[in-house]
């Protein structure tokens, strides 16, 4: 008896490799498991090898099909792809239709609008996100163009729970090919061949022509240095937190513990702790003026951060809190 399909084998070596790794199996300790789908061929590969391996691991595989209603036939879209992913092998597929608004253009409304249905449709399950290869390569090169800072650039984390991305080293090809061998037909959203956004052009001018610049290999040389600077951003984080530890004075920040550290690793500790007191959407401008309290203190009155808030130096201490009177040294 032959073996699934070469492109098959790797979905589902990909999956069944996450879940082997140290500690990943108390992920599913709740007995189910819920997979994104889209209807395109990364989401659909990804549902028959999560639902293939899920079952041998003994829990449930759920598919949840986000209906943007975007589109006129974003409703028979939606069914078609909860079809295809019980033809595949999951238990039960859902389709959670959303309303796309609020700031920041449609991708980003849609991507909040998104994330949101997915993550109250699972509680407390791992979401399994059909992201590849070629979508971290994408990743890294709008933060580098952006200049987002090292924590952009180390792209997508496999496990940023509730999310799961299984295929961050899988290419976009493979999972065509699985979805082939497989006999399913892909749905291609108009919107990801749209040169209107972004990360289309990326996808159809850029990296193509990276490659053919630079010989090839562009995608997961891109994807390599993703993974290297997690790694870096993580053992730093680490060493933020334990600076950060001695200076925390109740909802205060001592300024003492902090000053003769580098700045790089006390910024690092900076937003760690502004992201804990309900600061959201930091840029290195906000934690570059927060931090000038602590290294460049000239009496300047507070820092105006996102979410209504402000960070204030007041009797060598840091405060976070809203608008208000300040009281400097």
């Amino acid at each position: 008896m032959s073996g699934p399909a070469p492109a098959v084998a790797l979905v589902r070596h990909a999956v069944r490799e996450f879940f082997g790794a140290p500690g990943r199996t108390a992920l599913l300790s709740g007995g189910q498991l819920c997979v994104a789908v889209s209807g395109g061929a990364d989401s659909l590969a990804l549902a028959e090898a999560a639902a293939h391996v899920g079952h041998r691991l003994g829990v449930r595989v759920r598919a949840l099909v986000v209906d943007h209603r975007l589109q006129d036939t974003s409703a028979e879209v939606a069914a078609a792809a909860a079809a295809a992913a019980r033809k595949l092998g999951v238990d039960d597929a859902t389709v959670l239709p959303v309303t796309v608004d609020g700031p920041g253009g449609p991708e980003a409304a849609a991507r909040r609008a998104r994330y949101a249905a997915l993550r109250e449709a699972a509680g407390q399950a791992p979401v399994l996100l059909g992201h590849t290869r070629d979508d971290q390569a994408e990743t890294v090169l709008l933060g580098l163009g952006r200049g987002s800072g090292p924590r952009s650039v180390s792209g997508m984390r496999p496990l940023d729970p509730p999310w799961v991305r299984p295929l961050l080293d899988v290419p976009r090809s493979i999972t065509r090919e699985a979805c082939e061998a497989l006999g399913v037909r892909p749905w291609a959203d108009p919107h990801n061949e749209d040169p209107r956004f972004t990360r289309v052009r990326l996808r159809s001018e850029v990296l193509p022509l990276l490659e053919d610049v630079l010989s090839g290999g562009v995608a997961a040389a891109l994807a390599r240095t993703a993974a290297q600077l997690r790694e870096d951003s993580e053992a730093l984080d680490q060493l933020a937190d334990e600076l950060l530890l001695p200076a925390r004075n109740g909802p205060t920040l001592d300024i003492e513990p902090l000053l003769g550290a580098p700045a790089a690793l006390r910024r690092r500790a900076l937003r760690r702790w502004l992201l804990d007191l309900g600061a959201r959407d930091l840029t290195d401008a906000h934690l570059r003026a927060v931090d000038a309290l602590i290294s460049a203190w000239r009496g300047q009155g507070p820092v105006w951060l996102p979410g209504r808030l402000e960070a204030k130096r007041a009797h060598g201490r840091l405060a976070v809190g809203p608008p208000g009177p300040s009281k400097g040294e």
